[in-house]
């Protein structure tokens, strides 16, 4: 039995790149990319085209699977990001992140979704989003953000939060966090506190170079308003046992992040019965020294990018067939058509995002992360 497949479903003025797994147990898992294909709609009719595109393809193609957490690529989250929340207040019981990260084929809105069958989202009394089966409570976050005068001040005050919801869940940081996102306006001036701040906190949650760190991505991005600097997403599981959790390094491609001062994992898996999750941190044109390789050249720089991610991906005895979704971070927007080729000529019908974003170093001018799973059994390990 296939366990994974890709399609794209076209719908009125929007399509969804999908990529559905299933596993030997109930739970079916979907990534879908939502783009929108009439750019001359105003943002209000492009937001509209994806919620009825998300509601259609849940219905019609994906066994009533309900959404676990969702991001909106916006382009001006200035004028954008209220009408997405205020109408998710209303009828969500997921968690929504919305970054200012503006989608590079000239539309004002995309949307990534991860999906599942057989759970009932609901928002916690912690402030996070959950969902749950069998032993496990999967916890989601989006959007957080927290008023201080500095990105340091903003990303210590987030979390600390994150470590007392996590508490509050009968969970901490080094045990249960498996992914992260640090979105940060301005990040070229503002990147070196959100680094400061997690080193410090990490250190105190027993997070360091000796123990591990949490699979992550530091990028360019902005919420509503201009004030805040440090926008905040994550993802934890509670009953989550050392045994199914394995950090990937590809120590002959990449070196270790702690090596230039910062501190998260190339990679990580997490093992269950019937499936291994995958999670790729950022991943720019780097060596094994830190180095930046190819600079000023961004389909060089691509081409190692994929290869540093496919060393990661070896270490999971995976491949990026089984990848379920990619976010692509740009630098430069004149890069992209370049890349989109790129992109169309080797991952067809893959669910992928290409989004205007600054990178934490000036001299990558490309990033990207991903998601996947892929078929294993590990009887020894709880079920999924």
């Amino acid at each position: 039995m296939i366990s994974h497949s890709q399609q794209t479903v076209t719908f009125k003025d929007a399509r969804a790149e999908v990529f559905s797994f299933t596993g030997e147990g109930p739970v079916k898992e979907y990534h879908v990319m939502f783009h929108v294909t009439n750019p001359l709609l105003n943002f209000h009719e492009q937001l509209s085209a994806l919620d009825a595109a998300h509601e259609q393809l849940c219905r019609e193609h994906l066994d009533e699977a309900h959404t676990v957490f969702q991001r909106y690529f916006v382009s001006d989250a200035a004028n954008q990001a209220d009408e997405i929340t205020s109408a998710a207040i209303e009828c969500s019981d997921n968690a929504i992140s919305v970054v200012q990260q503006a989608p590079l084929d000239g539309t004002k809105v995309a949307m990534w979704c991860y999906m599942m069958t057989d759970v009932l989202p609901c928002a916690s009394e912690s402030g996070l989003y959950a969902v749950e089966h069998g032993a496990f409570r999967h916890l989601w976050s989006g959007g957080s953000h927290l008023d201080a005068p500095t990105s340091e001040a903003q990303t210590s005050l987030l979390l600390n939060q994150y470590v007392m919801q996590l508490f509050q869940e009968g969970c901490s940081l080094a045990d249960n966090c498996v992914r992260t996102w640090f979105f940060v306006n301005d990040i070229d001036n503002h990147y070196g506190g959100v680094v400061k701040a997690r080193n410090d906190i990490f250190y105190i949650q027993n997070l360091n170079e000796d123990t591990h760190y949490i699979a992550s991505t530091g990028i360019g991005g902005r919420g509503a308003h201009p004030h805040t600097l440090t926008l905040f997403d994550n993802y934890a599981i509670a009953g989550l046992q050392r045994r199914q959790v394995k950090y990937l390094y590809a120590s002959d491609h990449l070196n270790r992040t702690s090596e230039y001062g910062v501190s998260f994992e190339r990679g990580t898996t997490v093992d269950y019965a019937d499936r291994r999750h995958i999670f790729i941190s950022g991943t720019a044109s780097i060596d094994n020294h830190g180095q930046i390789l190819h600079r000023g050249d961004v389909v060089s720089q691509t081409r190692r990018m994929w290869e540093n991610v496919e060393a990661l991906l070896k270490e999971a005895d995976a491949t990026f067939e089984d990848i379920g979704q990619m976010i692509v971070y740009l630098r430069d927007s004149g890069d992209f058509e370049v890349v989109r080729q790129l992109y169309a000529e080797r991952f067809l019908h893959k669910p992928v995002a290409f989004v205007r974003a600054a990178v934490c170093r000036p001299g990558w001018l490309i990033e990207m992360e991903c998601m996947g799973v892929k078929k294993i059994s590990r009887p020894d390990m709880p079920q999924f």
